[in-house]
């Protein structure tokens, strides 16, 4: 029970930390405050609106990893190394996929929404 303890501790720590330092990961959890009323308006299903808001978590997560990778490459070094700019080159990538996932998940719901048919 212990190490759950801590583990919680250190992730309250890290979200406060970026949610006071990291411009992204602020804007995607304003994206996710406003997804979940939203989202209950959006979906035509629970399953739906757990597609909605799943794939605004997946983004977070992901922005979360990509932060984690970048502090580990400026901790290693703060020179021009072409390994650590493929590095952060992939978690930005990384990110890019989960923004187009959302994308693709809320316009799909969006446009089944609209139309009144499940797609």
């Amino acid at each position: 029970m212990d190490r759950l303890v801590k583990a919680f501790q250190n992730s309250v720590r890290a979200f406060s930390r970026l949610i006071r330092t990291e411009a992204a990961f602020q804007q995607e959890i304003m994206l996710l405050v406003a997804a979940l009323p939203l989202g209950w308006f959006v979906a035509a299903t629970w399953s739906g609106y757990a597609l909605l808001i799943g794939s605004i978590l997946f983004l977070i997560t992901v922005e979360v990893l990509n932060t984690g990778i970048e502090a580990a490459c400026d901790a290693v070094s703060r020179e021009f190394n072409i390994d650590i700019q493929l590095a952060k080159d992939c978690g930005s990538l990384a990110v890019l996929i989960s923004i187009v996932i959302v994308l693709g998940v809320w316009s799909f719901a969006i446009v089944e929404r609209l139309l009144g048919l499940p797609i």
